[in-house]
């Protein structure tokens, strides 16, 4: 998913075209194709199902039918000003996603395994991202080759301590949206990643 995607069900007060997804949405989100195609229309803006399964590897079928569906959940929308004829143009309704950490521990096996398979459908594409820019990063100029970031980092927090460090990393990064124009020479889309998570001590 989007780089902002986030299990804490916060909301940044500067990026306020986030989804908060319920159980309900969940349900509906939670297919390989439809995160796929979601992910697709949030990086890349609007497109047609043809031009999707074109770029996804997909049959046109596939990806009409799973973007109704996503429709039908409030992901993404048709967007009659694009459309020529019979041609039907969709585009994602919002930036990222939040989600309300109190499905991960919901009653319901359903919605906590829908649960489970989004947030590892996540983790694959970060894992994804992370091994293309290793694989490519030698077509890169040496700035963004002096440029990159691989860290991890081992901290003894409470629970509130590393509710507190997400939430300033995630206004950290927020901090710089809007500063390069989409035009700026030399620039590129960053992905940032934050994986926060406790270890066993043994």
């Amino acid at each position: 998913m989007d780089a902002r995607e986030s299990a804490d069900g916060n909301k940044p007060a500067d990026d306020p075209k986030l989804l908060n997804i319920d159980a309900r949405a969940l349900r509906g989100l939670a297919h390989p194709l439809r995160i796929r195609l979601l992910n697709t229309l949030r990086e890349f803006g609007p497109a047609t199902a043809s031009g999707l399964a074109d770029r996804l590897g997909e049959s046109s079928g596939a990806t009409s039918y799973h973007l109704r569906q996503l429709a039908s959940y409030g992901f993404v929308e048709d967007d009659p000003k694009l459309g020529k004829g019979r041609e039907r143009w969709w585009r994602a309704l919002h930036s990222g996603s939040t989600f309300d950490p109190r499905i991960i521990q919901d009653a319901d096996p359903e919605v906590r395994g829908a649960m489970n398979f989004v947030l590892h459908e996540i983790a694959t594409t970060h894992a994804q991202e992370l091994n293309t820019w290793l694989g490519t990063m030698h077509d890169w100029s040496s700035e963004w080759n002096e440029s990159w970031n691989l860290s991890d980092f081992k901290i003894r927090l409470t629970p509130e301590l590393s509710r507190e460090l997400a939430d300033r990393i995630h206004d950290l990064v927020n901090s710089y949206r809007g500063r390069v124009p989409e035009d700026a020479e030399g620039s590129a889309v960053v992905r940032t990643h934050l994986h926060v998570f406790p270890r066993p001590s043994a």
